[in-house]
Formats: C-alpha cells, sequence, structure tokens
C-alpha cells in the first residue's frame, strides 16, 4: 500500500496558513477529527506531548509528525497532510523550519506501524517529497503520492528522456 492509499483528498491540506507550530498541529488534527478518525482530545494529547517532549516529532528537515499515544481520543487510524504556505518554526534546531505536518493516528501498536510503513516510503524518496511539498491540490498530491504523477514526482534521467 502506498502513503496514497491511506489519504483520502479530504484528509489533505496545500497552501494552509499557520502563526507558530501549535496552529499547525492544530491544523493536522482539525482535518483527523473532520475526519471521524479522532476527537479534539487526540489534538489536544498531540499538543501536550510536545508541550512535555520538545519538538520530538520534527523527524527530518522540513517535515513534522503529529501524532500521539493510542487513547480513547482515536477512533480509528489514519493521517492527516497539511502543507504549510509559511513554514514554521517549531523549535529544532536540525529541522527547522517545518514545511509539511503529516498528522498520524492509530488504534493500537500494529496499526501505528502499518501506518509508519506507508510513511517511510515517501520519506525516503527526496523528489517524491519535494514535488509533494509542492503540489497546489490534495488530487496532485496524491497523485505524486501514488506515483501517477505524469513526472512521478520527479526528474526524469537522461536515459529515460531518450525512450
Amino acid at each position: 500500500m502506498t502513503l496514497a492509499d491511506h489519504l483520502p483528498e479530504s484528509a489533505i491540506r496545500t497552501g494552509a496558513h499557520a502563526s507558530d507550530w501549535r496552529s499547525a498541529v492544530t491544523l493536522a488534527g482539525d482535518v483527523l477529527v473532520s475526519r471521524g478518525i479522532t476527537t479534539d482530545a487526540y489534538t489536544a494529547e498531540m499538543l501536550s506531548a510536545i508541550d512535555e517532549h520538545g519538538p520530538y516529532i520534527v523527524i527530518a528537515p522540513g517535515f513534522a509528525l503529529a501524532h500521539s499515544r493510542p487513547s480513547a481520543a482515536v477512533l480509528g487510524t489514519g493521517f492527516s497532510w497539511v502543507g504549510l504556505a509559511e513554514p514554521v518554526e517549531f523549535g529544532s534546531e536540525a529541522n527547522d523550519p517545518v514545511r509539511l505536518v503529516v498528522g498520524l493516528a492509530a488504534v493500537d501498536h500494529d496499526a501505528h506501524l502499518e501506518a509508519m510503513a506507508a510513511l517511510a516510503g515517501v520519506l525516503a524518496d527526496d523528489d517524491v517529497l519535494s514535488a509533494a511539498l509542492s503540489a497546489t491540490t490534495p488530487a496532485e498530491v496524491r497523485a505524486i503520492l501514488a506515483g501517477t504523477a505524469p513526472d512521478n514526482g520527479r526528474t526524469p534521467t537522461r536515459e529515460e528522456d531518450t525512450k
């Protein structure tokens, strides 16, 4: 399964505006709530975890994975994707500023691992991630993540150009 399989267009926001990291995480949480994946309490749990542990969710340059532990506030397993119009600082020396906040909610440890495996494929490919970050519509994000965008989110090599 690709990450696109876990992200319907309703889970994706592009060009979102956030004044700080709290509002960026709240946007990701709001999408999870609107999809029926979590309650508002889960968004509060994500914010509390960052307050307690610092910006540990900023796991790669420009990328934050907003999440918390499985709890009664998690109604299902799912993602939200919030591409920010203007990057925000989370306080991560190595990986700020953040341009993308992905919200993750999982009902249990196994579901969490499956969801993370789908996400890892995108994070491992700089070209796909860069293309997805530059996408301007949810449909474009999904096409890039599914590998069905016209250029598959990357620049063809000279060898591919000649085929």
